[in-house]
């Protein structure tokens, strides 16, 4: 298994504060991995450290297999955009990837129009950057974090912001760079739905910490299906449900309902045991844990903006 990044307790601090304590994250190529936080958690400075725009105060990490003093002549492949994207809002698209690879030392003929195709912005013309949409901007600063064919890029907060048309575009944007140019990408999102649908493997921070790793195809044995009842009679429900020994069931807060942490699968057919005991049943629906539902349970719910 080949990775592209890897990290052995990194750590950054502020002083006495740690913003980021002995992390450990592995990114394998080719895929897209999710950084998860609430606001303040250490995203950002992890991926400015990994961005080498600022220093660890101690731990290491690997990037294309290089350590150390190495790393530095593996930079060039690495694209960033951190914050808000570096543009020129009185140029037009085609002029600020020019002037970022004019930066770079890149001059290819029609390279810049090829990095806008790329992100979707071919037709934008002559049309000024600071009259773009922020869906717009945010697939320029992609298409300037891609200046000089980078193989991982990393990306805080990509999707921040935007409208429902300008997630699904940056969405797809990403998806096509992973799927048909096989780059690598580091992304971190509080928009959690989203991330589920485009990441393939995930990290969660809280409070400084890598507190779980995990990939898609974990993420439902970790955070199972639950299924809610609703009968005519709750309390009666759940006690005949937790008597039986086949599931465990509560209720909700409110009362309104049972919930089991299961789905119902045939030999544990909840709802026959119910109406063979004369208990009416009004509704019964099964859910997946979604990925934002698994950050809550790990986490200890609360808000995950940032």
């Amino acid at each position: 298994m080949e990775y592209v990044l890897t990290t052995d307790k990194l750590t950054k601090k502020y002083g006495h504060v740690a913003a980021a304590s002995d992390i450990d994250i592995r990114i394998k190529r080719g895929e897209i991995y999710g950084l998860i936080g609430r606001n303040g958690a250490g995203k950002t400075t992890i991926m400015r450290v990994l961005s080498g725009l600022s220093t660890a105060t101690s731990g290491s990490y690997t990037l294309f297999g290089k350590s150390g003093k190495d790393i530095k002549g593996e930079m060039h492949k690495v694209g960033v955009l951190i914050e808000a994207p570096g543009i020129f809002p009185n140029m037009n698209a085609v002029d600020n990837v020019r002037a970022k690879c004019i930066g770079l030392g890149v001059n290819k003929p029609k390279y810049a129009e090829s990095l806008l195709e790329l992100v979707g912005l071919a037709d934008t013309g002559k049309k000024k950057v600071g009259s773009f949409s922020l869906g717009m901007r945010q697939r320029l600063g992609i298409a300037l974090a891609l200046a000089g064919d980078p193989e991982l890029i990393i990306l805080d907060e990509p999707i921040n912001g935007l409208d429902p048309q300008g997630i699904v575009e940056v969405r797809n944007t990403l998806a096509a760079l992973r799927d048909e140019r096989k780059i690598t990408i580091m992304i971190s999102s509080h928009i959690l739905e989203e991330l589920g649908k485009l990441a393939d493997s995930y990290g969660i921070i809280n409070n400084g910490k890598l507190i779980d790793e995990f990939n898609k195809e974990t993420l439902h044995s970790k955070s199972g299906k639950r299924t809610y009842i609703v009968t005519d009679s709750n309390k009666k429900a759940l006690d005949l449900i937790n008597g039986s020994g086949i599931v465990k069931a509560e209720l909700s807060p409110d009362g309104a309902r049972l919930i089991l942490n299961e789905d119902l699968s045939p030999e544990k057919n909840i709802v026959r045991l119910l109406v063979n005991n004369n208990i009416f049943v009004k509704e019964v629906v099964a859910e997946e844990f979604s990925l934002e539902d698994y950050f809550l349970k790990v986490t200890g719910g609360g808000d995950t903006n940032g």
